[in-house]
């Protein structure tokens, strides 16, 4: 893997423009206040001195320059405005631009070239002129850094310019991909995670996808698990996940959780044998253990009983397990007639170990019977700690979330809790021990803010919600704000980047994926499909069948 180094030939040969295409530096206007991260200038609005070129070019999120004896200081437009404007048309308008600095170049670097760095060590001075900034200019603002990268698309102000992820800040301190319905959230998350499997072909990415897009975005590269070729055992679920099952939608008494947290322990043990130590298992452990087992142990509980309203719980309790096992819906959970240990096989498919080719793994949870889906979600993101936890980060995972928001939600009336609770771990610990989280959210409102806020990276699409955007700034620097100003009015599959994971903030276009790569999200062709009558038999016997068997 090559190192995509900070400097303006990183560019590709066929992006490159003749010296003579360049644009020659113009001065646009003054310096006439400077606070600590923030410049504001009178652009120059006399007749002849600003190029009607250089005035339409110079817009909301544009790059300008101020030189100072040493470096160039860059920022980025945050504020444009009139704030007299002048009753005839032959006066020229005050016009003010306001300016977020980003950071410095050097000017005096020799043939080492100038390389760009994040913070102002010499402050732009009052009267000090303003430049537009040239392309070699956004060269060097947005050339990677000395790191390893991954290409995923262009800077908005100049499409021949790559824009950069920082693989390791990007994974190592979490990110997001947020934005409104539409607005290419699942193509972003899709090119991304390509951009990261070209530059690194044995990762270890989990995928959880509720709506069964990513399956063709991967291609062979991907494997793809969905309830009839997942295997999750109940025996690996921890308790509180099972009483979640076993309840079916209500909450078990405490007489009825005593006896389950009796009878499981007992049934590992007696799976266990001679072998086991009893004084290491606990009702979490994850041991197998069979239902027969517990269910006798349910049996011989209640032959010792003597009122009839004991032995209610331990009824429900044993119908509850039976419609469970007789249930295809959940057979990737308790079928099955033998138990056996496989624990490490399980593990070694889902996290791809060895990766054999296939560094991502799709989880598609669409098939998932709605009322459990919570628990197996908490159950992978569980799994996915602990995994990493015991391989001692020999394996870092990078587990992404789609529509993180039903997992994670903010409020408590909502979701399943341990599922929120195995999220906040992985934010808030996982990147000690290898793991990184990606959110995708269309509704970071609803979003717990403790996980939110973990994401040090945020690709913020088109968003306008208002709610959604003020939580967005709460998360964020204040020398961020101005971009997000453009949250609203961002086309598709475009988005403003900031934190660890990128340079300097930037806003981007996401690179087009061919047709074939493209995630299965699209909305429904409405027209086209109301033009044709479906008025087969055997099409409504297709659609029936496939709704019986679980089966797209």
């Amino acid at each position: 893997m090559e190192l995509a180094v900070s400097n303006p030939q990183s560019i590709g040969e066929d992006q490159q423009q003749p010296a003579s295409e360049s644009v020659p530096e113009a001065k646009i206007g003054r310096v006439v206040q400077v606070t600590g991260f923030q410049v504001v200038a009178i652009l120059d609005n006399t007749p002849g001195t600003l190029k009607q070129s250089d005035r339409a070019h110079l817009q909301m999120g544009q790059l300008v320059k101020m030189l100072m004896p040493d470096t160039g200081v860059f920022g980025v437009v945050s504020g444009l405005s009139i704030p007299l404007p002048s009753e005839s048309e032959d006066q020229p308008d005050m016009m003010i631009v306001e300016v977020e600095l980003l950071g410095e170049a050097d000017l005096n670097s020799g043939d080492a070239g100038a390389s760009f760095r994040r913070g102002v060590s010499t402050l732009p001075q009052l009267g000090d002129p303003l430049f537009a900034a040239t392309r070699e200019d956004l060269a060097i603002v947005y050339a990677p850094p000395n790191a390893v990268t991954a290409e995923i698309g262009m800077i908005h102000q100049d499409r021949s310019l790559p824009a950069y992820v920082i693989t390791n800040d990007l994974l190592g301190k979490h990110y997001a991909i947020l934005g409104t319905t539409g607005c290419g959230k699942s193509c972003a998350t899709a090119l991304v995670l390509q951009g990261l499997v070209d530059q690194n072909p044995n990762a270890h990415i989990v995928l959880l996808d509720p709506h069964n897009e990513y399956a063709h975005a991967f291609g062979d590269r991907a494997e793809i698990l969905n309830p009839s070729t997942l295997e999750l055992p109940y025996w690996m679920l921890e308790f509180d996940e099972l009483l979640e099952i076993v309840g079916g939608g209500r909450t078990l008494d405490n007489g009825e959780i005593s006896i389950l947290s009796a009878a499981i322990p007992a049934a590992k043990v007696e799976f266990l044998g001679p072998e086991g130590d009893a004084r290491r298992i606990t009702v979490d452990t994850p041991v197998p253990y069979r239902l027969t087992q517990l269910v006798q142990r349910l049996d011989d509980a209640m032959g010792k009983l003597d009122k009839a309203e004991e032995v209610a719980a331990y009824q429900r309790l044993k119908g509850r397990l039976k419609m469970l096992q007789s249930d295809p819906r959940y057979a990737f959970m308790f079928g099955g007639v033998s138990i056996r240990d496989n624990m490490h096989r399980i593990l070694s498919k889902i996290f791809r170990v060895p990766v054999d080719g296939k560094p991502v793994t799709i989880l598609d949870l669409s098939g998932v019977p709605s009322e459990i889906v919570n628990v197996v979600v908490s159950l992978l993101c569980r799994l996915t700690f602990d995994f990493a936890l015991w391989a001692d980060r020999q394996v870092p995972v990078l587990l992404v979330c789609e529509e993180a928001h039903r997992y994670a939600p903010q409020s408590e009336a909502f979701g399943f809790e341990p599922a929120k609770r195995a999220l906040s771990r992985i934010a808030k610990e996982g990147r000690k021990y290898g793991v990184s989280l990606c959110l995708v959210s269309q509704r970071p409102s609803e979003l717990a803010a403790g996980i939110l806020s973990q994401c040090n990276t945020i690709f913020a699409m088109r968003m306008t919600n208002h709610q959604d955007q003020e939580i967005l700034r709460g998360t964020l620097s204040e020398s961020s704000m101005g971009l997000l100003d453009a949250l609203p009015s961002l086309g598709n599959a475009e988005a403003i980047a900031v934190g660890e994971g990128v340079a300097v903030p930037m806003r981007l276009c996401f690179r087009p994926l061919p047709e074939n790569e493209r995630p299965r999200s699209a909305t429904a062709d409405f027209h086209q499909a109301w033009q044709a009558d479906q008025d087969s038999d055997e099409f409504m016997k297709a659609i029936v069948q496939k709704w019986r068997q679980l089966g797209r």
